[in-house]
């Protein structure tokens, strides 16, 4: 077996940010500290800081008054930041900057008059998150028949935003369609689908060809990861979609195979590595790394932590 290991793969800024800053949140404050929704969408990431004592909650009602609560990377509404002022409290807000450039976007067009359009996933964080800054001037779409189904009137002010974790392929003919149907349409200055999505996403365009199995190491409920996985399968690619080596079938694989390997930008390089060691033993296989493009974004801690003596 020959395994391509693709690069860039695995944490992206954001991410590394709120695991940074729940790391350093627990050493400040120890337990019990709330998390807003899951830090990242990632189950071995999530497990392991719940060993650790952290209490991931879906509500702010759940945390108790005059408590510590952080943000995930996904971002809250303003609602969220309201109710938690009105329970007194500490708030540490570890929102990836690309997705409050989203939310800025989604105040400024509203505040300026525009109905705007959302194309994300429904039900997801973010996408929660963002129509929650304007509920009353965003309209959420999936994908193409959603945009035939809109009746905003041919004239109206219309913008559009992105969520940040889809595929530059799964938003490209939903932006078109809008385009079509209504002309007038505004968009973001700089396109909202994050920079590490775009990379990994590219990585495994790239580098499937050779492959006949792809493995992506990621969470069901990651939507970067399903789509890594997602562009394997169009390419006619047997792509698996797994949390940890663990999951592994040997049956997936014949003994000459060319495997791709890769990793949504929540999943962590020690499971990455877990595979890479498993196929090693049960395979023989050799590992050559592959880099599609160089990558060298970080963001800084959340303000709430940078002040903190320890820091």
């Amino acid at each position: 077996m020959h395994v391509i290991l693709a690069n860039p793969r695995g944490f992206c800024a954001g991410v590394n940010m709120a695991i940074d800053a729940l790391e350093t949140a627990l050493a400040a404050y120890g337990t019990p500290l709330y998390v807003f929704h899951e830090i990242v969408h990632n189950r071995p990431v999530v497990e392991r800081f719940r060993n650790k004592g952290v209490v991931f909650v879906d509500s702010i009602e759940e945390v108790p008054a005059g408590g510590t609560v952080l943000y995930s990377a996904h971002g809250v509404a303003s609602f969220v930041r309201e109710a938690s002022a009105s329970r007194n409290l500490r708030t540490i807000d570890a929102t990836c900057p690309l997705v409050t450039k989203v939310h800025l976007e989604a105040i400024r067009f509203a505040r300026e008059g525009f109905t705007i359009v959302l194309i994300g996933h429904e039900g997801h964080d973010e996408v929660v998150g963002t129509m929650g800054e304007a509920p009353h001037s965003i309209v959420l779409v999936e994908n193409e028949a959603d945009v035939a189904a809109l009746t905003i009137p041919a004239d109206a002010k219309l913008a559009f935003l992105t969520q940040t974790t889809l595929s530059v392929d799964e938003t490209t003919g939903i932006i078109a369609a809008l385009r079509t149907k209504y002309p007038q349409i505004v968009g973001p200055a700089k396109s909202d689908i994050c920079y590490a999505t775009q990379n990994r996403q590219e990585a495994v365009k790239d580098l499937a060809e050779e492959a006949r199995v792809v493995l992506v190491l990621g969470s069901q409920n990651s939507s970067n990861s399903k789509r890594l996985a997602e562009i394997a399968e169009l390419r006619g690619k047997a792509a698996y979609l797994i949390d940890t080596a663990g999951e592994i079938r040997d049956e997936w694989f014949n003994s000459d195979d060319i495997v791709l390997v890769t990793a949504g930008a929540s999943a962590p390089e020690e499971n990455v590595q877990e595979v890479i060691d498993l196929l090693r033993k049960r395979f023989a296989a050799s590992v050559e790394s592959r880099t599609v493009r160089e990558e060298h974004v970080s963001f800084p801690l959340p303000k709430e932590l940078r002040s903190l003596p320890m820091l």
